[in-house]
């Protein structure tokens, strides 16, 4: 019996736990993950230093890679896509994957309070990975442009509670 490709999505605030649900959820259903972070990082190593950086290199990602995560679905491979849907407009592209792919969803909403969120922060930030965004001033800049998903976007939302 052949199953249908499913994309899965991740949305939550910065240091919510996306990117760690995202590579459980690669694992359990062994699906292709791709990462935005990784893909920023090999890239485009110590180009994006603030915001307007980070949204036009993210932008060429994403263009160039639409037509290769809807092939990789059409092939009924199964993708996790570690790219943030924290805002309408983020879920716009995703919801164009879904309609060109045809493919099945899932996007998973990783809700965390704001105070968890910052003191995972302030851990990743002890790492000094060398990331300048990552900061509590991000944080809250990013935080101010966030949407949770509603239902009438027409996404199937799994919710995923943190304390």
């Amino acid at each position: 019996m052949e199953t249908q490709a499913t994309l899965y999505f991740v949305c939550g605030k910065m240091a919510a736990g996306k990117s760690t649900l995202a590579k459980s959820l690669a694992s359990q259903s062994g699906a292709v993950l791709l990462s935005e972070d990784d893909l920023l990082r090999h890239l485009y190593p110590s180009e994006i230093t603030d915001l307007k950086s980070y949204v036009s290199y993210s932008g060429r990602i994403k263009n160039a890679l639409s037509e290769h995560i809807c092939c990789v679905v059409g092939h009924g491979l199964s993708v996790v896509l570690d790219f943030p849907a924290n805002t309408i407009g983020q879920r716009a592209w995703l919801r164009e994957l879904i309609e060109t792919s045809g493919a099945a969803h899932q996007l998973h909403f990783v809700d965390t309070p704001d105070e968890t969120c910052k003191k995972q922060l302030r851990a990743r930030h002890s790492n000094d990975n060398g990331d300048p965004l990552q900061d509590e001033a991000t944080f809250d800049l990013l935080s101010s442009y966030f949407v949770a998903p509603k239902p009438d976007e027409g996404f199937t939302i799994v919710r995923h509670e943190r304390t």
